[in-house]
């Protein structure tokens, strides 16, 4: 048997979760694509293994949040599990990794609904507690207190008889002190990549994120630990200088 070898951090702030992703594909030349792949089939890994009966709403941001929801959504798609996309642009654009995964899925002829053309107010509501909703909407990156469209969303989520997995964290919920940021999704279950965040340690926060999970995204435990080590004398240096 294969020992484990130890995290030296326990959770990861906003900017931390931000570092990371961006070293990973400077230093070790893993695309984000591939991170973001991962981190999909983590989370419909985890999705899958609840056993789900019903439908499978997934809701999907502009950023890499709601990347990660229409990856999940063709790896669920691949198993032959039927699920709904709703994309949620709020005028933005995607980026640039969610672009090519809504590229991937309209290429499979997988549905992808507007919210802009169809009302969510429509669909939500219908929901049944067999069902799920999977928040991909708003990832840690997110400060500032949530806007409309997303906090009207947010309350139809919370309404819903549906269970709910978040993606990463809640939407709404504040990656760094786990207090909501105006609103906030309360999840029954969330998938977070690579490690919890900081903000999961404050007591409050398991009311909005439910039990937690941690995926990996295939990033080595060595690299996170030399990187940590790293970051840890940097910030030290900067003290002492």
């Amino acid at each position: 048997m294969h020992p484990t070898l130890p995290s030296l951090f326990r959770s990861l702030t906003r900017n931390e979760v931000r570092e990371i992703d961006k070293k990973a594909m400077e230093e070790l030349g893993i695309p984000g694509l591939v991170l973001m792949e991962n981190a999909a089939r983590g989370a419909a890994d985890l999705l899958r293994a609840h056993n789900p009966v019903g439908r499978i709403v997934i809701l999907c941001g502009p950023g890499n949040n709601g990347g990660d929801g229409l990856a999940m959504a063709r790896l669920l798609a691949a198993e032959g599990i039927f699920v709904e996309v709703w994309l949620v642009r709020a005028g933005k654009s995607l980026s640039a990794d969610a672009a090519s995964n809504l590229d991937f899925l309209r290429k499979a002829e997988v549905p992808v609904f507007n919210s802009e053309d169809q009302p969510l107010q429509l669909c939500l509501p219908q929901l049944s507690p067999e069902d799920w909703i999977v928040d991909a909407l708003l990832g840690t990156g997110m400060t500032g207190d949530v806007r409309s469209p997303f906090s009207e969303l947010i309350a139809l989520i919370n309404q819903s008889k549906a269970r709910v997995l978040a993606v990463d964290l809640p939407s709404g919920l504040d990656c760094d002190t786990g207090q909501p940021l105006g609103c906030c999704v309360r999840a029954s279950l969330t998938a977070t990549f690579v490690a919890v965040k900081s903000g999961f340690e404050s007591a409050a926060a398991v009311e909005w994120t439910g039990k937690v999970c941690v995926c990996h995204i295939g990033i080595p435990r060595q690299w996170l630990n030399h990187w940590y080590s790293r970051t840890q004398s940097e910030k030290s240096r900067s003290m002492h200088s």
